[in-house]
């Protein structure tokens, strides 16, 4: 009888490092089902969210190329709570429908669902077999995102207040990588630990 797989939950704030994670535990052999990298195909030209975002929001939302302007929308949600809700109605269910697409297409016994939200959704505790966060502190976050992306330091701190807090992903949590002050060999040290308890058949 196959093995049945084994549906991880990954997750973390901005700046965690957690797409680090999710490129060591595909090192390792496992299936990356990243939800961020869907809502961007979703929202490129031709994209399958283009036409609701276009009637909800109007071309002022559509760059040159057809594509959603992101900057705008980002802008925006910040500052209007509704239009991000709109937008995520939007977008999660499509999101919803290509990721249980990309998961029953991938062949690897191990699945990582690389999940932004997946606290704030509350879905996804009852779709995965466990969860794995990546915490580390709000000042490591900051200043991570600051030097990768040339965010302001405000502009960083406004994500990181609509996510989920810290002590909200912990308790979802069913393994825990700190990922403050640690290299890239001592993470890859923490996945392997990590990989031989949860995913190495006994």
């Amino acid at each position: 009888m196959a093995t049945p797989a084994l549906r991880i939950g990954l997750t973390g704030g901005i700046g965690s490092g957690k797409s680090t994670v999710a490129g060591l535990l595909a090192s390792h052999g496992a299936a990356i089902i990243d939800t961020d990298a869907i809502a961007r195909r979703l929202t490129l030209p031709g994209g399958a969210a283009i036409p609701g975002i276009r009637d909800t929001f109007g071309d002022a939302l559509i760059d040159a190329s057809g594509a959603m302007d992101r900057e705008r929308m980002r802008a925006l949600a910040f500052t209007d709570p509704q239009a991000k809700k709109r937008l995520e109605a939007i977008l999660h269910p499509l999101i919803g429908i290509e990721t249980a697409r990309e998961a029953d297409a991938s062949t690897p016994r191990v699945k990582v669902f690389d999940v932004p939200l997946l606290v704030e959704s509350g879905r996804w505790r009852a779709i995965v077999d466990r969860v794995l966060v990546v915490d580390c502190s709000v000042e490591t976050q900051v200043e991570r995102v600051m030097r990768r992306a040339g965010w302001a330091e405000d502009a960083v701190r406004r994500v990181i207040a609509q996510q989920a807090t810290r002590a909200q992903r912990l308790a979802c949590a069913d393994a825990v990588i700190v990922n403050d002050g640690l290299s890239l060999e001592q993470l890859a040290v923490e996945v392997n630990q990590l990989w031989a308890r949860w995913c190495t058949p006994a």
